[in-house]
């Protein structure tokens, strides 16, 4: 008989497999345990992470904030700072009264070169745009078959006087004959008849000699008109000016009835100018017209940034242009520097009057705001004010004042936009600006 411990397992067995899951009662039939449950998931836990450190930089954000506004709230306390301008003096002085119109460069005169006479053109004696004189020799046309029509025309008056001659000597012989057949009808030696018919002879030549002067005439008139013929093959200027572009080339055949010519002569000095003016501004021009006023006409280029001559008003035109409600003027200027070019677009300023002892100051100064035109004025402790202002006349980069300033006040020119009522300013010199009119400069200078 065996003992129990030999037929029993070791404890150590037994008890491994009571705990085995073989073992185990089946108090959840439908679950699978030979595939285990997968290992949890912590990713809430970095999202706690994340949404602390964004909170984190969101207050030290807001605390950066808050110390900024602290900072620019005690520097607004310490009271506003001083604000850089540039300044001018209003100064008293006289102020041109201009009246300004939009015009237009004319030539005096222009005329198209063209021949008198038809021909081939065998020589041009010019440069295009050469400045020519009056009776310049410009071209010249083929004169030989001008010449021949002068030969023919002194043949024909050599043999009309040659006739003339004929017939006045036959006059001379039938006024003798006469004189002897009155005689010898005196003596009743021929009849009457014969008298009659040698007087009637002499009155038939006497009409010959008459076609022969004739003649005479017109072959001299045909060698005039040869030898003006002759004259217009050499084409000269009918007036000093600027030529234009050559139309023919030399070689060709030209006639007078050519419309383009041979060129066009513009004449530059002096040249004038057309410009137009409204038709309420015409009766003061009127007025110092008939006083005998000389009013001076400036042409300015298109910008309006340089005076290109000085000229006079000429006259007005006699009727006022019902579509534009404008009036034409016309001024002369002598152009001796050629600055005005037919058919230039120029701005003209016309002097009207001149208004003495006005107040002045740069345009650049005024302001305007709902209650109208007002300046920045700056007072002895460097402190501006608002001062209302009436504009007057305005001139280039200047300004006539005729209310709310006095000669010696200092007005801000230059940062102005900066300003309120009451705040300090300290001047500092103005930029330097290249082609400008009128730059201010500070009151200190």
């Amino acid at each position: 008989m065996k003992s129990p411990s030999a037929l029993e397992p070791p404890h150590e067995e037994r008890r491994a497999e009571a705990l085995s899951p073989k073992n185990e009662p089946e108090l959840y039939p439908d679950l699978d345990l030979d595939h285990p449950r997968p290992t949890k998931n912590y990713w809430w836990v970095w999202l706690i992470v994340f949404g602390l450190i964004a909170y984190g930089c969101f207050e030290l954000y807001q605390s950066e904030n808050a110390r900024k506004a602290d900072m620019t709230a005690k520097k607004g306390m310490q009271g506003p700072r001083s604000v850089p301008v540039v300044a001018a003096t209003a100064r008293s002085g006289d102020m041109p009264v201009y009246l300004q119109g939009l015009g237009t460069v004319t030539a005096n005169n222009t005329v198209t070169v063209k021949p008198r006479v038809d021909g081939q053109l065998i020589s041009v004696n010019f440069r295009e745009g050469q400045e020519v004189q009056k009776d310049e020799l410009l071209a010249l046309l083929d004169p030989r078959p001008f010449q021949v029509v002068l030969d023919q025309a002194k043949g024909n008056l050599a043999q009309a006087k040659g006739t003339l001659a004929k017939d006045e000597a036959a006059l001379r012989d039938a006024q003798a004959n006469y004189v002897r057949d009155e005689e010898l009808f005196k003596e009743l030696i021929i009849a009457k008849q014969q008298l009659d018919t040698q007087l009637a002879s002499a009155d038939q030549i006497r009409g010959s000699i008459e076609a022969d002067n004739a003649a005479i005439e017109a072959a001299q008139a045909a060698i005039n008109s040869a030898n003006l013929n002759l004259i217009y093959t050499r084409i000269t200027a009918p007036i000093s000016g600027r030529i234009g572009l050559r139309q023919v080339d030399s070689g060709n055949i030209i006639h007078s009835t050519d419309a383009n010519g041979l060129a066009i002569i513009a004449q530059l000095e002096p040249i004038a100018v057309l410009f137009t003016i409204p038709e309420d501004q015409l009766q003061p021009v009127l007025a110092k017209l008939r006083q005998g006023a000389r009013l001076r006409a400036d042409a300015w280029d298109r910008d309006e940034t340089k005076k290109l001559s000085e000229g006079t008003l000429l006259t007005v035109d006699n009727q006022i242009d019902p579509t534009t409600g404008t009036s034409k003027l016309k001024a002369v200027f002598s152009n001796d520097d050629h600055a005005l070019f037919p058919n230039q677009f120029v701005n003209i300023k016309l002097w009207l009057d001149t208004k003495r002892g006005a107040v002045i100051v740069p345009i650049v100064a005024i302001q305007r705001g709902p209650s109208g035109t007002f300046v920045y004025l700056v007072g002895p402790d460097n402190k501006v004010s608002v001062r209302a202002v009436r504009v007057g006349l305005t001139q280039d980069a200047d300004v006539a004042i005729d209310e709310g300033l006095q000669p010696g006040d200092v007005v801000v020119v230059d940062g102005a936009e900066k300003l309120v009522e009451g705040m300090s300013v300290t001047f500092r010199q103005p930029a330097q600006q290249g082609g400008g009119k009128g730059v201010a400069r500070s009151p200190k200078e």
